[in-house]
């Protein structure tokens, strides 16, 4: 209550691509099918991970977390995003925005972490392979998942109430596509100077800290591929290695320059096109790269699909 005594402000403006009407109708079209895909892919892996028990070991249940994360970030952000392109200024409530900037971190945060363990899971399985089954069994898996699912829920509870503990006195238009926290910081009427040395310093911690331990583990990695004696070998795996790596880069890349700097010199648009590098190319991408690329998964989808065919058919 005393929040909104302080605010003058009881819903957002979010502008989106206004400046750009001409190209509105055509992205709504190509966002679309990417949140279709987005979700069809991650949903398959998902029913094929869970349906199928010999899947059912640290890495594919890694592959069926990240899938869940990557569902609820598009679902969080996809949505509002295509609201925002089918109207010229879409509006969002002071709750909406409030959720929709929590789970954004929530389910953020949780990826940020989730990438780590499962690098950490391949540098074990590669580099160990004698200890692995010591390494990361399922106590260990489960505390990993859980430390990534937990810290993501602390994050956002922290930084998400810290960010509307602000006063907002107007304006109150978000030039951006989402509730994403520098945006919405931009229109805080108070001092948000140790709020960005939280920012900046959780960042660091968050994104940067987790993406240099990804960086070593696959550094790691690939030396142990290069004492690989098939040369098949050696490309197959450099082939996945490379792949991971594009997408941590992309994720971790976007994410940082969104975040280090709350009420940095990029420009609106940029801002924009850095955010949706990891809000729609990410979750499109990670189906592919981490799991559809997957030979013992195009098997069980295989098998799920022919037990299928043939229920249908007795």
């Amino acid at each position: 209550m005393k929040r909104q005594n302080q605010s003058s402000v009881v819903e957002f403006i979010l502008l989106g691509f206004s400046n750009f009407p001409e190209l509105q109708e055509q992205l709504f079209g190509v966002f679309l099918v990417i949140y279709l895909v987005t979700l069809m892919g991650n949903a398959i892996i998902i029913v094929v991970i869970s349906l199928d028990q010999s899947l059912h070991v640290p890495m594919y249940l890694f592959l069926l977390n990240l899938s869940v994360v990557e569902v609820s970030f598009s679902a969080v952000i996809m949505p509002e995003m295509l609201v925002v392109l089918s109207t010229e200024k879409a509006r969002i409530s002071f709750v909406s925005c409030f959720a929709q900037m929590y789970f954004i971190l929530l389910f953020g945060g949780t990826e940020c972490f989730l990438l780590g363990a499962m690098a950490y899971d391949r540098f074990a399985a590669i580099c160990h392979p004698l200890n692995y089954p010591m390494t990361v069994n399922k106590i260990v898996f489960m505390k990993l998942v859980m430390f990534s699912w937990v810290s993501g829920v602390m994050v956002a509870t922290v930084q998400t109430t810290w960010v509307f503990s602000f006063p907002f006195c107007g304006p109150n238009e978000i030039n951006h596509l989402s509730c994403e926290t520098p945006a919405v910081l931009e229109l805080a009427c108070g001092d948000t100077f140790l709020f960005e040395i939280y920012a900046f310093t959780g960042t660091i911690l968050i994104v940067m800290v987790p993406f240099l331990l990804i960086l070593l583990s696959y550094i790691r990695v690939l030396y142990a591929i290069l004492k690989m004696p098939s040369t098949t070998g050696r490309q197959k795996a450099f082939s996945t290695c490379a792949s991971h790596l594009t997408s941590v880069t992309l994720f971790y890349g976007t994410a940082s320059m969104t975040y280090l700097q709350p009420k940095s010199g990029y420009s609106p648009e940029t801002k924009k096109l850095m955010s949706l590098a990891y809000s729609l190319l990410t979750p499109l991408l990670n189906p592919l790269i981490y799991s559809l690329r997957n030979s013992e998964l195009k098997r069980a989808l295989m098998k799920l699909w022919q037990r299928k065919v043939f229920l249908h058919t007795v």
